[in-house]
């Protein structure tokens, strides 16, 4: 059954903070969680499923943002190639990461934002991600293209930061020497 989460908006305090650690093995109600957030941002892909339900589609969702502040994150998109990358993990960090930048063309958005803010968010072209999956495996994830940008936006939201904070305040369409656009 979906568990239809109430996504907390951009002015709530809980999205400033910085969300503690996952302690592993995780507890049946964190895996319980981590579990369902992903049930949800799938089923926020379907259009019957997110039209009878009324939730928005997306593409990743953070703990904080249904208001556990923990270091859990969910990704779930289809790569241009037809590929899928989809993943559930908990305490995710960043290992390794490019020089080089890269940013959407559309710029992001977010569940958590539901005004449109325009400019280009920059973001490392590539990451290397760590964290441990439902399984209670270590994952050590290489990631560029739209799913790096997806996982930079979400372990962003375990540490307060919203993608607007990114945005150059004095001009939102700067882009930095040597980024490349990514197209979506």
């Amino acid at each position: 059954m979906l568990k239809v989460w109430e996504i907390i908006k951009e002015d709530n305090p809980l999205l400033r903070k910085t969300a503690k650690e996952v302690k592993m093995p995780p507890s049946e109600e964190d895996r319980s969680i981590l579990q369902s957030m992903m049930e949800y941002i799938q089923c926020s892909q379907d259009p019957e499923i997110s039209k009878a339900f009324g939730i928005r589609p997306g593409i990743g969702l953070a703990a904080p943002q249904i208001g556990f502040s923990k270091r859990m994150i969910v990704v779930h998109l289809k790569e241009k190639d037809g590929g899928v990358c989809s993943y559930a993990l908990f305490n995710p960090k960043i290992i390794e990461h490019s020089e080089e930048k890269s940013f959407l063309s559309v710029g992001e958005g977010c569940l958590s934002v539901d005004r449109p803010i325009e400019g280009y968010v920059p973001r490392h072209a590539e990451i290397t991600v760590s964290g441990t999956n439902l399984d209670g495996s270590i994952e050590k994830i290489r990631l560029k293209g739209l799913a790096s940008i997806c996982f930079q936006h979400e372990i962003d939201h375990l540490n307060g930061i919203l993608f607007y904070d990114r945005i150059n305040k004095q001009d939102p369409f700067f882009q930095p020497k040597d980024a490349f656009m990514i197209e979506r």
